[in-house]
C-alpha cells in the first residue's frame, strides 16, 4: 500500500517536471524559429507568446528576461551543432566528404537565417554574442583545422598550406554573407553565397587527387538536387 502511493507520488511529480520541461522547450524552439526568420532585434517577448498561445508572463516563468533566452538559443543551437559535426566526421568517408556532408547543414541553415541575425546578437545581446565569438574562435576553428589535417594525410588537400592561416581564413570567410555592406548588393541568397564560399575553400586546398573527388561529390550533390525536383 505505501509503495503504491510513493510510486503514484513519484510519477504526479515526474509529470509535472517533464511538463515544465516541455513548456521551457517550446518556449526556446519557438524563439530560435522567429530569430531566424525575423532576427533578434525585431521579435519581442510577445511575438513570441503569441505564437505559442501563452502569456508573457509563463516565458517569464522560464527566463528571467530576452537575453536569458537568447543566451538559451545560442546555447542549444552550439550543441546541436557540435553533434552534427561529430558524426559528419565519424561517418564520412574522407574530408571531402566531411565538408559535403556540413555543406548540407549549412545550406539548410543560411537558407532560413535572416541576414540581420550576427549583427543584432553583437549591437544588441552583447552577452550571447561573446559566446558565439568564442564558439567561432575555438571550437569552429578546431574542426576546420582538424579537416585540413585530415585531408593532407588522405592526400586530398596540398601539404605545403599554412594549415592555421587556412583555418582561420575559412573560420572568417562564414562571417562574410552576414555584413551588410555585402548581402544588400547581392541578388543571391546567404545560402548560395555561402555554398559558393565552401566549394572555393575546398579548391582553393586541394590536390589532383582531392580535386577529382571535389569533382566527385559536387556532381552528386547536383544530381540530387534534380532528383529531388522531380
Amino acid at each position: 500500500m505505501m509503495e503504491t502511493l510513493v510510486t503514484q507520488i513519484v510519477s504526479v511529480v515526474l509529470y509535472f517536471i517533464m511538463a515544465d520541461i516541455e513548456t521551457g522547450l517550446r518556449i526556446r524552439q519557438k524563439a530560435h524559429e522567429l530569430f531566424m526568420q525575423y532576427g533578434l532585434r525585431s521579435v519581442s517577448m510577445d511575438d513570441i507568446a503569441n505564437s505559442l498561445g501563452i502569456s508573457k508572463k509563463t516565458i517569464y516563468q522560464y527566463f528571467a528576461d530576452k537575453d536569458e533566452l537568447v543566451d538559451a538559443v545560442v546555447d542549444a543551437e552550439f550543441t546541436k551543432n557540435e553533434g552534427i559535426c561529430e558524426f559528419d566526421r565519424q561517418h564520412s568517408k574522407n574530408a571531402v566528404h566531411e565538408i559535403f556532408m556540413a555543406m548540407d547543414m549549412v545550406v539548410e541553415m543560411f537558407s532560413t537565417m535572416n541576414p540581420s541575425l550576427i549583427f543584432d546578437m553583437q549591437k544588441y545581446y552583447p552577452r550571447a554574442f561573446k559566446k558565439f565569438h568564442k564558439y567561432k574562435n575555438d571550437y569552429l576553428f578546431s574542426v576546420i583545422r582538424d579537416n585540413v589535417l585530415r585531408g593532407i594525410s588522405e592526400e586530398l588537400y596540398r601539404p605545403e598550406m599554412n594549415i592555421d592561416i587556412i583555418s582561420r581564413f575559412r573560420v572568417e570567410s562564414i562571417m562574410i554573407p552576414f555584413n551588410p555592406e555585402f548581402h544588400t548588393k547581392m541578388k543571391y541568397n546567404m545560402a548560395e553565397i555561402e555554398e559558393e564560399f565552401i566549394i572555393h575553400f575546398l579548391f582553393g586546398m586541394a590536390s589532383p587527387k582531392g580535386y577529382k573527388t571535389i569533382i566527385k561529390y559536387q556532381q552528386e550533390r547536383i544530381n540530387k538536387t534534380k532528383d529531388g525536383k522531380k
